[in-house]
């Protein structure tokens, strides 16, 4: 995220001072690290969970037109990097790799029909294929078939145009095209330990890890992108915006194969169904993973519970959190997740038989040999005030920043990364509004991301210009 917004500002304003503070030996070493998360560039594809079902039967498809354009923001600012010569070879970061929705059970198939049904209806999803044909998902995804009892009842579908990416490659990507560049700094080892407005700058406290030495750095503006670590920072800064937020860790563990003979058959991301009671970022899935030249795969993830806030943090960071503003939202979020709290122990106590087990379900013939722990990064989900509930628990991402436009943090989860170019616009937006109003800087947005201040939902036109022209410069499929 920071990195993302660092790279938009420098094109917009060259002449901007920029500083970057990271307490860790170098980027990209939590949320957005590859073995971290599951880089499937959330396009809205795949994840059933944007496509809720409702009462009447139908399919809400609301959230994934919104997902899905999201992420077309980010291919164009990535395609614009590649073309200037900035990243220099985009296979660095994304590959194509088809997206499956994979369902068992009439009932599920019948969602999945409909879900199907829905989505390819709308010109965003062109291309969409659905099969209830064993035949045909076998030769899909292989994997996923062999084994499988013949009467079980099955269907997915397939959307060609999906891919991997690899978010901490993309990040050093990212900074590597800043590094060099005047009035730009990153500094490692330093740790932000507090923030202090001073008339219309704010003073950041900043810790030199490797001496101990402390100094202050004055900004008139401060981006919090410190994922998990957001949380503290924002109450820090005593803005009256963030009084009343409060954060809900979930740990994971994915199951990690690098076998070529097994990794070689399966060119897909496969996302079922959620459990009941299981926060959206569990849906299980298997995955191709393109990382550091080398293809493998993940499944899971199997969520837990740690009171870290980072994989890199301290146990202490959730009570350290608690505060007399955020005590009674987390109280009720308590109260009203009994489902969820349940799901969440269960999965802490699940034995390694079971995580197999699961995984089975999903791949019948997978051998325990091929397959090790990966620990996942730490997610922290939202929690802040609700008038009607005393607080609620808040899936996706939020954006929390003052009147003035001087400071902002970014809280929340998945999907996150892939949707950093749109979550970094409205920072922009937000924040740099009068510089907006200047043509020059509009124009040049426009040269970053060419659909800007446009719905590619409402445009069928301009959305197939967009796909197949970052599709062509980013080497990854489209349909025509």
């Amino acid at each position: 995220m920071s990195a993302t917004l660092a790279v938009i500002l420098k094109e917009l304003d060259p002449s901007l001072e920029i500083e970057i503070y990271e307490v860790l030996g170098s980027e990209a070493q939590e949320s957005s690290n590859a073995w971290n998360n599951a880089g499937t560039g959330h396009a809205a594809l795949c994840e059933l969970n944007y496509t809720p079902q409702n009462s009447d039967g139908s399919i809400d498809i609301s959230k994934a037109l919104q997902v899905n354009t999201e992420f077309d923001l980010s291919r164009q600012l990535w395609a614009y990097l590649v073309k200037k010569g900035a990243i220099k070879d985009p296979q660095s970061f994304i590959h194509p790799v088809p997206h499956f929705s994979f369902v068992r059970g009439s009932e599920n198939v019948e969602f999945l029909k409909k879900r199907f049904e829905a989505l390819s209806a709308h010109p965003l999803y062109h291309g969409m294929e659905y099969s209830d044909d064993k035949q045909q998902i076998e030769k899909w995804i292989p994997l996923v078939m062999e084994g499988r009892d013949p009467s079980e009842e099955v269907a997915a579908t397939r959307m060609r145009t999906g891919t991997d990416v690899d978010y901490g490659a993309l990040t050093t990507d990212l900074l590597d095209s800043l590094r060099g560049k005047e009035r730009f700094s990153i500094h490692f080892f330093n740790r932000v330990q507090d923030l202090r407005r001073e008339g219309d700058l704010w003073s950041v406290r900043v810790r030199d890890e490797k001496s101990g030495e402390h100094r202050d750095v004055r900004a008139k503006f401060v981006f919090i992108g410190a994922g998990g670590g957001s949380l503290p920072l924002l109450q820090k800064s005593g803005i009256p915006e963030g009084q009343g937020y409060a954060g809900f860790p979930v740990s994971g563990v994915w199951l990690r194969c690098d076998n070529p003979e097994v990794s070689s058959r399966h060119d897909a991301k496969v996302y079922g169904k959620a459990s009941v009671g299981s926060p959206p970022m569990s849906v299980p899935h298997l995955d191709t993973r393109h990382i550091e030249g080398k293809v493998s795969l993940l499944f899971g993830p199997y969520a837990g519970f740690s009171t870290k806030f980072l994989k890199h943090g301290s146990y202490l960071d959730l009570f350290g959190s608690i505060d007399p503003e955020n005590l009674l939202p987390l109280l009720a979020v308590g109260r009203s997740n009994v489902a969820l709290t349940e799901y969440l122990i269960g999965q802490v106590i699940e034995s390694e038989e079971e995580r197999f087990a699961a995984l089975r379900e999903f791949f019948p013939k997978a051998k325990q040999e091929d397959w090790r722990v990966e620990v996942a990064g730490q997610r922290v989900q939202i929690i802040k005030k609700d008038p009607t509930h005393g607080g609620i628990l808040q899936f996706g991402t939020e954006l929390v920043s003052t009147a003035d436009g001087s400071i902002v943090a970014m809280l929340g989860a998945s999907p996150g990364a892939s949707t950093a170019v749109w979550i970094m616009i409205q920072v922009i937006e937000r924040c740099f509004a009068e510089q907006l109003k200047d043509g020059g800087c509009s124009v040049k947005l426009k040269d970053l991301i060419p659909s800007y201040g446009q719905s590619l939902a409402e445009n069928a036109v301009l959305c197939r210009q967009v796909r197949a022209e970052t599709a062509a410069v980013l080497n990854i499929d489209n349909v025509t």
